[in-house]
């Protein structure tokens, strides 16, 4: 005996919603959002942005940081996906154009040596010039 329970779709119209809906479902950003809530860039007459701090306040950076390097480490993390790496230059900024990254990242990319390779984003930012964590135990 089939369980008719409060479902008025049924099971083979719960398929079809489910194949629909499956883009959706595994994208790795928001699909469906108003154009109210779309971020908007600085006004003319704003100043821009600085790099926020990741950092919760009042909480130290590691040993060997300071709390724009990890602004920085954490929004170049956001924005290149783990599977570029070992990375060169121009896949960074490839990852940094489609996940629309915001131009001072772009622009610090941009300014790295075209043929060195980069095993992790630690790297991307100590070439960058920016400290990196001190793991000497």
């Amino acid at each position: 005996m089939m369980d008719q329970g409060q479902n008025k779709t049924g099971s083979v119209r719960d398929d079809e919603l489910k194949r629909e809906m499956q883009g959706e479902l595994k994208a790795n950003r928001a699909v469906g959002v108003e154009e109210v809530y779309e971020p908007q860039p600085s006004g003319e007459d704003q100043p821009e942005a600085e790099f926020g701090g990741s950092v919760s306040p009042g909480a130290p950076a590691p040993s060997g940081m300071t709390p724009r390097d990890v602004a920085i480490r954490s929004e170049l993390a956001r924005h290149v996906d783990r599977s570029v790496f070992p990375a060169k230059r121009s896949a960074l900024l490839s990852a940094l154009h489609r996940h629309n990254a915001p131009d001072r990242l772009v622009d610090l990319v941009a300014a790295l040596p075209a043929d060195e390779h980069y095993p992790n984003i630690q790297t991307v930012v100590q070439a960058l010039g920016f400290g990196v964590e001190d793991r000497r135990d």
